[in-house]
């Protein structure tokens, strides 16, 4: 499973006060193994605040589900298509795409 972002609020490195790490430690909880992805973010303040390696090396099209949890301008951009995706996107910043809840 891949979530997208992590920081705060969308286009802002801040990474205090995010509820995404609510969600990922929920998403864990029930036994899922979640990459997160965020360019934004500074990757050792994730780590040393979340314990998280972020994962910005990702191919969408590896994972079954992707949780997009924060509107940076990157994420718009996306395109996905695989069929086979659940697409979760919380920010409803993709528009209509089959699969997406």
């Amino acid at each position: 499973m891949l979530v997208l972002g992590i920081t705060f609020k969308e286009n802002c490195p801040d990474i205090r006060n995010s509820k995404v790490i609510d969600v990922i430690r929920e998403l864990q909880d029930f036994g899922c193994v979640v990459d997160v992805s965020d360019y934004w973010a500074d990757e050792n303040e994730v780590q040393n605040e979340y314990n998280i390696k972020l994962n910005n090396n990702t191919n969408y099209k590896d994972y079954n589900a992707i949780v997009l949890a924060v509107a940076h301008n990157k994420f718009k951009e996306i395109k996905l298509d695989n069929k086979n995706q659940v697409v979760y996107d919380i920010k409803s910043i993709l528009g209509k795409i089959d699969g997406k809840l």
